[in-house]
């Protein structure tokens, strides 16, 4: 199946594209035209959202979706440091994740119209815009046939340049609903994620919540955003292990229980910032992945193999692994264990083969020192400047001490210091200067 999405002037571009790439196979100038055609709107919408940069300073800095220097493992490490921090302080957390309902495809064109003039964006640039979200429908192309056109009246086109940009700035009013009521929060494009820490004798926090999600889901019927509440998540954070918070939060005619665990942009975080059910699937999908690869190993090339592997396995214990910083090597073991069995793949060797010259050969860091690296790299981005804005709270000057002084200087580090990602980039960021 096949959408086509039509708009006048950008409709025709990709409508002629696919009717030439249908209709036939066997000519490689019939698929030329689709590839000339979405790099030109990639180019123009391109050119549009470089235009537009000086405006987007004033966006939200909360909003870490497809921004420079921005992802989802520095949005985690975000709010997985705050719920840290005040687990330390003696403050227990609820974390809410919120879900959308096809979040894009229900953006209000008016509305979203009003927003871009109150960022400034006026005269003939706001009519680009008009133009662009305007006169649009889609069909359905399907064994040669296609479906008679539908107009558009509302959303922005998902997978564009200029689509994700556009519903940042659609919500970017949902933060001031959130803080107002003391809420803390972070979005990755339509992904939000709102927090809370508390005294853990509060007994008005399931007041609060629910009084929050009230307000919330009033603002999504308001710009026509659709809150799904029987998928919306809830994780509750106690202060220490041996305290339960039992607390369920209604709202209309539904209710959200707390859960164990949740599963938060690919990364499953548990309510004791533990990560060994990530740790766990992480470790069982590599499994998988290095099982199917040595079913085919006898038929690939040592550099082949390589490929694989890395692509399938390495990225995988790559992925987000800043959030595992401080935690003790028996619970990242497993994954050591995966890397381990990746290198013994790639050479064909058996598993009681000494993996230290296989790594060398690779080129590959252990996993503890691929943590180390991932967090020295974000305290040199966070001292150049290239690194969100809000990693600027976790880091603290440092003034080197003289001979003298350095004995005494930074003196020892607590326990509770050892496990938080804000202590690593300070003392990372140290080692950087």
């Amino acid at each position: 199946m096949q959408k086509v999405l039509c708009d006048g002037f950008w409709g025709r571009v990709l409508g002629s594209g696919l009717g030439v790439g249908t209709s036939s196979r066997d000519s490689s100038v019939s698929f030329a035209v689709i590839g000339v055609n979405v790099q030109f709107h990639a180019v123009t919408e391109s050119l549009a959202r470089a235009g537009m940069q000086d405006r987007l300073a004033s966006l939200d800095v909360n909003q870490s979706g497809f921004k420079k220097g921005h992802s989802t493992e520095t949005a985690l490490l975000s709010v997985t440091e705050a719920l840290r921090i005040a687990k330390a302080a003696s403050k227990s957390s609820v974390l809410i994740l919120l879900d959308l309902s096809a979040a894009f495809d229900t953006v209000n064109h008016q509305i979203l119209m009003s927003t871009l003039s109150s960022l400034g964006i006026t005269g003939t640039s706001l009519h680009w815009f008009e133009s662009y979200l305007t006169g649009r429908s889609f069909g359905v192309a399907w064994r040669g046939e296609v479906s008679r056109a539908h107009q558009l009246t509302t959303g922005v086109p998902q997978g564009s340049v200029l689509g994700l940009l556009l519903f940042s700035i659609y919500t970017t009013s949902l933060g001031h609903i959130i803080q107002a009521h003391g809420f803390s929060y972070h979005c990755y494009a339509d992904d939000t994620q709102l927090f809370l820490s508390f005294q853990p004798d509060d007994p008005t926090v399931a007041a609060r919540v629910s009084s929050c999600l009230a307000d919330i889901s009033t603002w999504m019927k308001e710009h026509h955003l659709q809150l799904n509440l029987a998928k919306t998540e809830l994780l509750v954070l106690p202060a220490n292990p041996s305290l339960q918070h039992d607390f369920t939060i209604q709202l209309d005619s539904s209710s959200i229980t707390p859960s164990r665990s949740v599963r938060n942009l690919g990364v499953t975080v548990d309510d004791q910032l533990t990560f060994t059910d990530h740790i766990s699937k992480t470790a069982r999908s590599c499994r998988s992945a290095l099982h199917n690869i040595r079913k085919i190993r006898p038929f690939l090339t040592e550099h082949a193999t390589q490929l694989l592997v890395q692509a399938l396995v390495i990225t995988r214990l790559d992925y987000c692994n800043a959030l595992l910083a401080g935690l003790p090597s028996c619970a990242t073991k497993p994954l050591q264990m995966i890397q381990n069995a990746a290198a013994h793949l790639v050479f064909n060797e058996p598993k009681r083969t000494h993996v230290t010259p296989l790594f060398i050969s690779l080129h590959w860091l252990p996993l503890a020192a691929r943590i180390k690296f991932k967090t020295l790299m974000l305290a040199y981005r966070s001292i150049t400047g290239s690194a969100p804005s809000y990693f600027h709270s976790l880091l603290q000057v440092y003034n080197k001490p003289s001979v003298g002084q350095r004995a005494t200087s930074r003196g020892p580090i607590t326990e509770s210091q050892k496990i938080t990602f804000q202590n690593i980039l300070i003392h990372s960021s140290m080692l950087v200067e």
